[in-house]
């Protein structure tokens, strides 16, 4: 396997899908051997057929793997050929007709409001870096945008004096979303207090670096977890604060379809896994509005 795009595919698990520590080491165990078959069979990852996964399918089963090992060999190969088709590093997604048989239903980390709070008061604001990073912290948990939404933001895609921030999310799709005013002020703050010293050339990237360079997926990563255990609090990432952005929304009273708006998903089915953690909200409506209630 190209080296490279093995690390890419791992950090963007990282940096995108929250995936725990021990689900990485297993991809990359799951992966390595799939490239060591590939290479015995003289074929090319990125120009793999249908039929060459299939075949390595049932090459797994004859080995008598148990079948949660293969499933998430399939779970492996369809997330980093989905990655590769994202990429534009391939055209056509080998994995698209082979079926992932059905799991349990994944629940997101989310934190408590409370341990929110506590992250975004970590970052020591009499500094420039701290002012960067409350701006940024405030900012997603404000919006719910994913974090490479976060560090590719330009100054025109804000609004502050409406308070609007407007992204391009998957499938080049843009949104339009409101901001509350402690997120409006920091983000001021930062701009008129901070981002000119540090940038070294002309740029349209809100948020930068010490060296004064765009923000990346991994800088901001490393951040967040480093406030995480400032805080005390349990080890998150960046998709953690766009779940509690979801789930705390909803427990407040949103409906589900505006969320779906601002969280950018295609598809509803996706932002209805945020309402199993809000069982009090069901509850309260179903005992205001149920006759038997």
């Amino acid at each position: 396997m190209r080296q490279g795009l093995a690390d890419s595919f791992l950090e963007y698990l990282v940096a995108e899908r929250t995936a725990p520590e021990n689900t990485l080491k297993s991809y990359a165990s799951d992966l390595n051997g799939f490239a060591l078959w590939a290479e015995k069979k003289g074929l090319v990852l990125e120009k793999m057929e249908n039929e060459n996964l299939s075949e390595f399918i049932s090459y797994c089963r004859k080995q008598k793997l148990k079948s949660t090992s293969i499933n998430r060999k399939i779970s492996a190969l369809k997330q980093f050929y989905k990655f590769l088709l994202n990429e534009e590093i391939i055209e056509i997604d080998p994995m698209r007709d082979i079926v992932l048989p059905k799991k349990g239903i994944y629940l997101p980390e989310v934190l408590s409001e409370a341990e929110v709070e506590k992250l975004l008061d970590s970052p020591k604001t009499n500094t420039l870096m701290g002012i960067r990073d409350k701006a940024m912290l405030e900012l997603m948990y404000a919006t719910g945008l994913r974090v490479s939404e976060l560090v590719n933001l330009k100054m025109n895609n804000l609004n502050l004096d409406v308070g609007y921030v407007l992204t391009t999310g998957k499938g080049d799709k843009e949104r339009l979303i409101p901001l509350g005013q402690a997120a409006v002020n920091w983000v001021k703050k930062y701009i008129s207090e901070v981002r000119h010293k540090y940038l070294k050339k002309s740029t349209n990237t809100v948020f930068c670096s010490r060296r004064g360079s765009a923000m990346s997926r991994q800088n901001f990563w490393y951040i967040i977890r480093r406030y995480a255990i400032s805080a005390g609090i349990k080890t998150i990432s960046p998709h953690t604060l766009r779940h509690s952005f979801a789930t705390h929304l909803l427990t407040g009273g949103a409906d589900l379809r505006s969320v779906q708006m601002m969280l950018g998903h295609a598809d509803i089915s996706t932002t209805q896994i945020y309402t199993h953690v809000t069982p009090k909200r069901l509850k309260d409506i179903h005992k205001n509005y149920h006759p038997r209630g």
